[in-house]
């Protein structure tokens, strides 16, 4: 059954925290319900979805398009190049002509303060795909695939290692709404952003979070990390390289916790944050994720657009 919850149509979604544990529960609900067949309407029928994406992608933007589809809506997708956000024209400007044409945005964009932006001159919702801040989309779809390989949220422990990036970031949020242990390992230095972490500690009583720059994997039961350096950081690979050594996912790191499973964002850096053992062994679900973010996003916006 899908928990009823407070309506979300018409707001933007920018981050997890947007959301409370009630919303966050009937979304993955509704998602659950996607994946398995038992909820095929199509709420977005004769609306019209505007994809603004300046960064490169794969996984988003199949997924979105594709859901956007079954959900009954046109498509216009703008690369970074079409729009040229803040050069060929303003943020504001640009989310204003997207009002007049489109009934919902989703944007993938280099800036999470663009974002922002975007979402405060756009009377229509305004979805985020990917910033460097945060990557909430993402992380509704890690949280449905934790549910599927391991049930109660609130039973399970995630060890998160690697960069304080967008998917740290989000990752402590969701802990905060639903509940389960989080661990956050970062190089010293590479800690997640000061401001979420904060926040997150401030919603509810559920949440666990540790932060340390000590590798521990104990009573996990998923490990996850993502890439080293991230779009647009292309430039500190070689530093990075340098003080990520140690913080790799590798067979010996997840034979010290025999029960977790392996997660990725993905794309994957292979031979750096994670081993082929590992990524391609029985216990990583990255490609269960990657399903998955289809069905979360479909979620989400049916209940925003819809």
């Amino acid at each position: 059954m899908i928990a009823p919850m407070e309506s979300i149509k018409g707001h933007d979604f920018i981050d997890v925290a947007d959301l409370d544990s009630r919303q966050l529960r009937g979304l993955l609900d509704l998602a659950h319900a996607i994946k398995a067949g038992r909820w095929a309407e199509k709420p977005l029928q004769g609306k019209h979805i505007a994809m603004l994406f300046q960064r490169p992608s794969h996984r988003t933007r199949v997924s979105f398009e594709v859901g956007i589809a079954r959900l009954g809506a046109a498509i216009t997708t703008l690369t970074g190049q079409d729009v040229q956000l803040g050069f060929r024209e303003s943020v504001a400007d640009a989310a204003r002509v997207l009002d007049r044409y489109v009934d919902g945005i989703v944007a993938r964009l280099r800036s999470h303060a663009d974002l922002l932006q975007l979402a405060h001159w756009s009377e229509k919702p305004v979805i985020n795909a990917l910033t460097d801040r945060s990557h909430p989309c993402q992380i509704l779809a890690d949280l449905m695939t934790l549910e599927e390989v391991g049930g109660d949220l609130a039973k399970q422990h995630v060890v998160y290692i690697g960069d304080g990036n967008n998917i740290a970031n989000s990752l402590i949020e969701a802990s905060a709404l639903s509940g389960f242990a989080l661990t956050v390992v970062t190089p010293p230095g590479y800690d997640p952003q000061a401001s979420v972490v904060e926040k997150a500690r401030s919603i509810g009583s559920g949440n666990q979070l540790t932060l340390t720059n000590h590798v521990t994997v104990d009573n996990a039961t998923a490990i996850y990390t993502d890439v080293w350096a991230s779009m647009g950081q292309e430039d500190e690979r070689a530093p990075r390289r340098a003080a990520f050594t140690g913080y790799q996912v590798n067979q010996r790191l997840m034979d010290s916790a025999p029960g977790a499973v392996f997660m990725h964002c993905l794309p994957a850096h292979r031979g750096e944050e994670v081993t082929d053992e590992v990524i391609d062994g029985p216990r990583s679900v990255v490609f269960q994720q990657a399903e998955n973010r289809l069905y979360a996003q479909m979620a989400l916006m049916a209940e925003i657009f819809g």
